[in-house]
């Protein structure tokens, strides 16, 4: 989301002391004071629903009870807090769990890396490995990625607004179209092949293809599960290793754990943040298929990569997994969502263009892109935070935690509505007195 440089009196201490580049709070203009679940309350006790869900680092909610008991447990007996990456018994519960939990239900075999408590840093490991496996430095990604604000990943980045911010030249990366970039006539994974296929394209031979299922950033756009196959066979026609993001997406976002599950596909390198951290602590992973774990010791490391709170936190949220009742919540609110966003496309066909996204990451696409920033100002002062996405800020994203009360999700829906109406009632409004000056 894209915010102006606004003054608000309640954030005078924040306008004054904290620097230009802070942003969310420019849109969410109030002083947050305590949360539980999918509710915020500012320090004026007004509560918000929260549908924002820390841009998806917190699926399990705020202040889970079930996890912050395991952490306050754990901080009274003295465990260990920072280790670097020594083995600690906090370490040893999460391998074990997230292979006993995640991985073998899966058929799944990966080795896991703590790369640093970031999603950027679990994207530059990825790159690097995929680099140093193939011998080759040339990364394919897509039209409207988003993958962090480091160098290595920033270069994956498509936005230009972001890119901009890097200060120098971004490279080793070729952009290709995102399925259905074009409309779906065009197969765009077509594209690529015949590209590689090619001598004479000018395209590097590549180490990897970089790519998100649901691009969140970048719109909400969904890959279909042919186009992924294809990337995948592409991947492996080419001899590229293939790197899922599942930063935002993984942990339940799009409805199953990973959010390739639906796909079938096998992904040689996964990068996980964001909520792997269970509470909103830092944390990330970077999965990596056996025979590509070919780091040198030491090479890829980081002093906060031993975040032992993050295992804690993480081993409980693990937990959700083992329940069905959960992932059947997950389909349901899912579709709570879908109904209530078709219900609002036919409502105001002429002023939204279409419904994205899938699980509880979807959202509307205005045809006006201002119209995005102004819903998720509406929705504020109603009580719901909302952000926008995409190239133009053009969709009002619903991203809830997963826990969110099936009861609030339909209140929070309800709030949307009506700012829905407020709003464009109130433009509709303007333009008859505009017509009529």
């Amino acid at each position: 989301m894209k915010q102006t440089a606004r003054k608000h009196p309640k954030l005078d201490v924040f306008n004054q002391m904290e620097s230009e580049v802070r942003s969310y709070c420019r849109s969410f203009q109030t002083v947050f004071s305590k949360a539980s679940n999918a509710i915020l309350w500012d320090k004026h006790h007004k509560a918000y629903i929260d549908f924002f869900a820390g841009a998806g680092a917190l699926n399990y909610g705020h202040n889970n009870p079930r996890i912050r008991e395991k952490l306050v447990q754990y901080l009274l007996e003295d465990g260990v807090t920072h280790s670097l990456d020594m083995a600690t018994e906090a370490k040893e519960n999460f391998l074990l769990r997230f292979h006993h939990l995640i991985l073998r239900p899966r058929s799944m075999s990966y080795k896991i890396m703590f790369p640093g408590p970031t999603g950027t840093n679990a994207v530059e490991s990825a790159l690097k490995i995929a680099r140093k496996v193939t011998g080759r430095t040339n990364i394919i990604c897509f039209t409207n990625a988003f993958h962090g604000m480091s160098l290595g990943s920033l270069s994956a980045t498509g936005n230009s607004f972001k890119r901009k911010g890097a200060g120098v030249t971004l490279g080793n990366t070729t952009f290709m179209p995102y399925d259905q970039y074009f409309g779906s006539s065009i197969d765009t994974s077509e594209m690529l092949d015949k590209l590689l296929d090619d001598p004479g394209s000018g395209i590097d031979k590549p180490a990897a293809v970089l790519l998100e299922t649901l691009q969140g950033e970048g719109g909400l756009h969904a890959a279909s599960t042919a186009w992924l196959q294809k990337i995948e066979n592409i991947c492996r026609k080419h001899g590229m290793l293939l790197i899922v993001d599942d930063v935002q997406m993984g942990c339940g976002r799009t409805g199953t754990f990973f959010s390739f599950e639906e796909a079938q596909i096998n992904p040689d390198l996964i990068c996980l943040s964001k909520s792997i951290g269970g509470y909103g602590l830092p944390m990330a992973l970077t999965l990596i298929k056996p025979e590509y774990d070919q780091w040198e010791p030491g090479e890829h490391n980081g002093t906060f990569r031993g975040n032992n709170l993050g295992f804690i936190a993480a081993s409980e949220a693990l937990e959700y997994w083992t329940d069905h009742d959960f992932t059947k919540q997950l389909t349901k609110k899912s579709e709570i969502i879908r109904s209530f966003l078709l219900r609002m496309l036919k409502a105001y066909p002429h002023q939204l263009s279409e419904v994205r996204g899938k699980g509880l990451i979807q959202g509307l696409a205005f045809v006006e892109p201002a119209h995005a920033g102004m819903l998720s100002a509406e929705a504020f002062d109603r009580g719901v935070i909302l952000e926008t996405s995409g190239p133009r800020d053009e969709v009002a994203k619903i991203m809830p935690p997963l826990t969110i009360e099936e009861k609030l999700l339909h209140e929070g829906l309800e709030r949307i509505e009506d700012a829905l109406h407020s709003m464009f009632s109130s433009i509709k409004m303007k333009g008859k007195v505009s017509a009529n000056a």
